[in-house]
Formats: C-alpha cells, sequence, structure tokens
C-alpha cells in the first residue's frame, strides 16, 4: 500500500493522463509547477515502475548521520534536571564543554522541544524606534545602570554596570540593592582602569541626578567634579545598549552562576570578572570602534578619586566646635588658629564604615562626644527595690524596713530572693506573655467576631458590630472590631479570604 498526500495524489492523476494522450507534456508541467525535463523524468519512471515512481527512495530509511537514542535521551535528561533555564546557544556550549557532547543545534532544538523545556526569547517591542549609531570612538559616551534581580541564591541583589557605546566594553560589579555608593564604586573602579570619558547617559533615576532629586545627586556632584556630561534618556529604549547586556547577563550569567554553585556576592563578584567578562563577554560581545583613537583622557594630578567618588555631607559647627552627624555628637579635636564656628564642615563617607571630617580640604580629627542619658522606668524601678533592700540591710529589720519604705515584707522577702538567682537584673519587671490587658475583648467573643468574620467577609466592621449585636447579641463596637481582625491579620477582606481558604485546605 502506498500513501500520498493531495499532491502526490495530483502528480500521479496528471502523469497518468499524460501518458494515456490526454495532456500534452507542455500543459502538465504547468498544472505542476515543474520543468518539462521533470515531467519526462516522471513519465519514464511512471513507465518502468507504475505509480511509485511518486515515493522518493528514501522514503522510510534513517539518516546515516542519524544521532542515536542513547543520546537523545541523555540529552534531554540533562536538559530537565541541569540545564533547565539555559537558552539553546548557550545549552550547546555548555554541553561540548562541561559534558563533551557535541550536537547539531537544530536537533538540540528538536529534542527540546519534545519535552518542552525550549527557553522562550522576550517578546520583542511592537512600537518601530528609530536605530542610533554607536559613537565612533570609545570614552565619548558611556551608559550605565542597575538591574534588580534573583542573581543567585533566594534573595534579590542588584548588578550596577557601565558600558562603552562604541565597543560594549563593559564593567559591572554585584550589590545588595542599587545605592548612590554602589554607583559611584563602579564608576570610580571604571575610570581608574580606563580614565576619564565625555558622558554619561542614564535614566531619570533620583540616584543620577532625575526629576525627583534634581541637584541634590552624589553621583550628579561627583561628575560636575570630574568634568563628565550628564544626558538623561527619555526612555529606558533610548539607552539600549545597557538594557540589553542586562538581557544578556541575566540569560547566561545566571544558569552559570547556579552550576558553580554561588551563593554569595563576594563569589559572584570574582567569577563575573575574573570569568565570564574576560572568557565570554570580551570574545564575543566588545566590537571594534569606528575609529582606532580613544577619547579617554588621563585623570589630573590634583584630581583624586577617593575624594570625589563618595558620599559628601555638610553640617554647621556649632560655637563650641562640636556638630551632630547621625544623631550623635562630635568634637573636633585637631589644633585651630582661629574659631571656625558658624561654618560648614564636610563629611564624606565612603565604602568602609565611618565617616571623615574635611574643613577647606584639611582633615579634622573628631570623636563622639558621650552625653549624659536619662533612666528609664525599669532603671528607675529597679533602683527603688535596691534602695528598699539597703534599708533592710541597714536596719537589721525588715518589718521597720517594710513600714518606713510603704512596700511589704514579703515584697522585700521575694526580691532578695531574686537577686540571690539572677542577680540584680532578675529585678527587671515580667511581663507575662498571656497577659490580657483588662478591656482587651473576651477570647469567646473574639473568636465569635472570627468565625462570623470569615463567614462574611464582605462584610466592614460597622456591618458586623451590629449583625453580632442583632444575632447573637454581643455588644462589641466597630473599634472593637477593628482590634480584633488587627490581632489576627484579617483587616481587609482579602485578607479574611486568604484566611478562610488556609483553613478550608487544613481541614
Amino acid at each position: 500500500m502506498i500513501k500520498m498526500d493531495s499532491k502526490a495524489q495530483l502528480t500521479v492523476d496528471i502523469v497518468i493522463k499524460v501518458a494515456e494522450g490526454k495532456i500534452d507534456i507542455v500543459n502538465a508541467a504547468k498544472l505542476l509547477n515543474k520543468s518539462r525535463r521533470t515531467i519526462e523524468r516522471y513519465l519514464k519512471k511512471y513507465r518502468k515502475c507504475g505509480i511509485q515512481f511518486v515515493v522518493h527512495q528514501n522514503t522510510g530509511k534513517s539518516p546515516s548521520n542519524k544521532s542515536s537514542d542513547e543520546k537523545k535521551r541523555a540529552i534531554q535528561m540533562l536538559i530537565r534536571e541541569k540545564y533547565f533555564d539555559v537558552n539553546l546557544t548557550h545549552l550547546r556550549e555548555l554541553l561540548h564543554e562541561n559534558e563533551g557532547i557535541q550536537v547539531k543545534r537544530e536537533s538540540l532544538r528538536c529534542w527540546a522541544h519534545e519535552i518542552h523545556h525550549v527557553k522562550r526569547a522576550k517578546r520583542r517591542r511592537s512600537r518601530a524606534r528609530k536605530r542610533r549609531e554607536r559613537m565612533e570612538s570609545p570614552g565619548l559616551l558611556l551608559q550605565m545602570d542597575g538591574s534588580p534581580h534573583r542573581w543567585f541564591g533566594d534573595k534579590k541583589s542588584c548588578l550596577i554596570a557601565i558600558i562603552d557605546d562604541a565597543t560594549s566594553e563593559v564593567h559591572a560589579e554585584f550589590f545588595e540593592s542599587e545605592t548612590t555608593l554602589g554607583c559611584l564604586k563602579v564608576l570610580r573602579d571604571y575610570i581608574a582602569r580606563k580614565g576619564l570619558f565625555k558622558a554619561l547617559y542614564v535614566d531619570r533615576a533620583g540616584i543620577f541626578g532625575g526629576p525627583k532629586r534634581c541637584n541634590f545627586s552624589q553621583v550628579q556632584r561627583a561628575c560636575s567634579e570630574l568634568g563628565i556630561e550628564i544626558i538623561f534618556a527619555n526612555s529606558p529604549q533610548g539607552k539600549g545598549r545597557i538594557e540589553r547586556s542586562f538581557d544578556t547577563f541575566q540569560d547566561r550569567l545566571v544558569p552559570e552562576l547556579r552550576l558553580n554553585d554561588v551563593q554569595d556576592i563576594d563569589r559572584a563578584n570574582r567569577y563575573l570578572q575574573e570569568v565570564f567578562i574576560p572568557s565570554f563577554w570580551r570574545d564575543q560581545i566588545e566590537v571594534m570602534s569606528r575609529n582606532e583613537g580613544s577619547e579617554f583622557t588621563q585623570l589630573p594630578e590634583h584630581l583624586n578619586l577617593d575624594d570625589i567618588c563618595v558620599v559628601k555631607d555638610y553640617r554647621k559647627i556649632r560655637s563650641d566646635h562640636t556638630f551632630s552627624y547621625g544623631n550623635k555628637f562630635y568634637l573636633i579635636e585637631s589644633p585651630l588658629k582661629h574659631s571656625i564656628a558658624k561654618q560648614k564642615i564636610e563629611i564624606r563617607t565612603g565604602q568602609n564604615e565611618g565617616f571623615d571630617a574635611y574643613f577647606a580640604g584639611r582633615h579634622l580629627a573628631v570623636s563622639e562626644v558621650i552625653e549624659p542619658t536619662k533612666p528609664s522606668m525599669f532603671d528607675l524601678d529597679i533602683q527603688k527595690k535596691l534602695e528598699v533592700l539597703e534599708l533592710a540591710k541597714k536596719l537589721r529589720n525588715v518589718s521597720e524596713a517594710a513600714r518606713l519604705s510603704g512596700v511589704s515584707r514579703d515584697t522585700i522577702y521575694r526580691h532578695r530572693k531574686l537577686i540571690k538567682e539572677g542577680g540584680v537584673q532578675a529585678l527587671k519587671r515580667q511581663v507575662r506573655a498571656d497577659h490580657y490587658h483588662q478591656n482587651r475583648t473576651d477570647q469567646e467573643v473574639a473568636s465569635t467576631v472570627i468565625e462570623f468574620s470569615l463567614d462574611n467577609p464582605h462584610l466592614g466592621q460597622v456591618q458586623v458590630s451590629n449583625q453580632l449585636r442583632k444575632h447573637y447579641q454581643i455588644e462589641l463596637s466597630a473599634s472593637g472590631v477593628r482590634y480584633v481582625w488587627l490581632r489576627e491579620n484579617m483587616q481587609t477582606c482579602a485578607l479574611r479570604l486568604q484566611k478562610k481558604e488556609l483553613l478550608s485546605a487544613a481541614i
């Protein structure tokens, strides 16, 4: 039996009619959209072997270069268990480097599709945008941004990167979040390695001096001192170079960090700067600029990056040469010829803990002023108890000490026992965990409120209070209902529905 599709059936019908003389070869070639030579070849095969001429000779035969089923199953198992978050191109490279398996990309694509483990590309933007050509020389324009993502481990971290628009040369580092100090550190390290550049292309975030923090940004101030112009992008697509680089980092770097069991920022930064960027980015992403010359300039000798790429705050010096910073008072200890009271002192905060104080470019030695603090209520309570015990010890008569101090003898004996067992801190008043305020709603009433609220999650606190009064004869104000809800974390309709589902699932 020969299985044929509609196209093969049409070919057979027309060739048969040509053989019977009903259609000439020219018209048959037009009907089948074939050449005259092909129709003559079909006719010759038909007269020799019948309608089997339409079946290709390789039909039903396995290709000579077909991969084995064992290899296919082994690769599919690796995709499921080890390389489940890797794209096809990266997967093919990792199979060759780590597993010693070479496979064609199309075969790998088909096998991955069979087990539905293909990492889909992100949806392309539908809006058409005009392409902007790269800068002609390196150092003319650099783009900078941060990408919060779950790069490694279970917590999110932020990758702050700076990239050259002309060559795509990148410098990046992981931080806990996108902070001003992180951006200043990346900027400082890049300038120390490459030199000063002309302009920095960033978004309108407050860190870079956007509308929310205009003229109050530390990055904007540092760039101004270094002579770097800041250009703000009107859309994320405007700084597409850095945005697409984050796509590449998330697509390639995340699986590699997972495969190398990287779980902390220090190891992630070492892998990024010592392995990923040198071995992959520089070989496959970086390009040559159109001009051989570079626009990077050497940092002038009078500029110090450690004095510029820091957070600078200013405080007013008091008449006694003290100033406040971080809810603490500090005294200027450096010897001064003249008073600098009422002047502004510069506070510089870097990556290290603490700060440095400067005035007119001179580093000042400061020390913290420890002011006396008022004793707390617990300290006063302990002091009173100690005074009563001291009085009883001095009089050598507990009854007389109790009469003079106004406390009972049992209390004095109990305090003596507490000090003997746990020291002075044992006199601190202990609040029982199960202690209820005298005006707190009874537990039975609270249980009724919770049960009724879960049965009617759409009702508000006033409606619940009215219904309890009507059906259960419970006098509870709307505020009382609200307090019960707050204690049980069910103050909104969504929270009540969520709690109801959890209770139903537990049952």
